[in-house]
């Protein structure tokens, strides 16, 4: 029997991904296959690499990755990206997505196509940077010759690349929204609109989870609330305790393999 996880994006959101994953090793899970899309891309590499997730959280919050950006003045975006890969090949110790520990996809949209595509294989980083490259925010990451950005925008869940390899798939979502009565500020709207906006197709993804984690109320927290990086954390593993807890057959069945 197959386990597979599926990571989703969402920015700072992202770092609830360790916490479930850590939720998981707790109970003795640890996927086959792994598939993720921005932040959780760079989630996914780390495991995928034999990086303990609470160690992977000790570096997030010891580097500070956002130190790294470097600006990208006078070009398509503000910030550069690969200016983070002295730091990610200081911890992702292989070079290539197919020399990974755990087989792991990576889902990016190639710019110039206006295309989703999956990265199996090739230059682990430049997938990773690739993935996570907001548009307008990052400048679009180069492949031969092609433009690169954020998974997130046509495939936030990427699912997909799962269900033809995996027995069970557990779901890693960081971007519920709970209801609101009223909303402050065109900030917080159009917040809100972006979290909507990767969020439209979940209802459906999610019947093909067996286990789905999804913290309530994460998707209010901004992208880039880096404060809140703890906070988040903790969130995403209490939540995952009680999602196994409330799920025995799944658990058992896991644990049956």
């Amino acid at each position: 029997m197959k386990i597979g996880i599926v990571l989703s994006g969402g920015g700072i959101r992202g770092i609830s991904h360790l916490g479930v994953l850590k939720a998981l090793k707790n109970f003795g899970i640890t996927p086959d296959f792994i598939s993720g899309t921005s932040a959780g891309a760079i989630v996914g590499a780390t495991l995928a690499s034999g990086i303990d997730p609470e160690k992977a959280f000790e570096i997030y919050m010891d580097t500070k990755l956002w130190r790294f950006f470097r600006p990208a003045l006078g070009s398509l975006g503000l910030v550069n990206i690969e200016s983070t890969s002295l730091l990610f090949k200081e911890y992702l110790l292989k070079d290539n997505i197919e020399d990974l520990d755990i087989p792991l996809i990576i889902t990016a949209v190639n710019f110039s196509e206006g295309k989703a595509v999956q990265f199996t294989k090739g230059p682990l980083i430049k997938a990773i940077h690739a993935s996570c490259c907001i548009p307008g925010i990052f400048k679009p990451v180069m492949i031969n010759d092609q433009m690169y950005v954020d998974g997130g925008i046509i495939n936030n869940f990427p699912i997909e690349p799962l269900m033809n390899k995996c027995d069970i798939i557990i779901g890693s979502s960081c971007n519920h929204l709970n209801k609101v009565d009223k909303i402050t500020g065109i900030r917080n709207l159009l917040s809100r609109a972006s979290v909507m906006s990767i969020n439209h197709d979940m209802e459906r993804k999610a019947k093909y989870c067996n286990l789905l984690i999804e913290p309530k109320g994460l998707g209010a927290i901004s992208t880039f609330d880096l404060k809140r990086a703890e906070d988040i954390y903790w969130i995403a593993y209490e939540e995952t305790l009680g999602v196994i807890k409330n799920n025995p057959e799944i658990y058992a069945q896991i644990k049956g393999k």
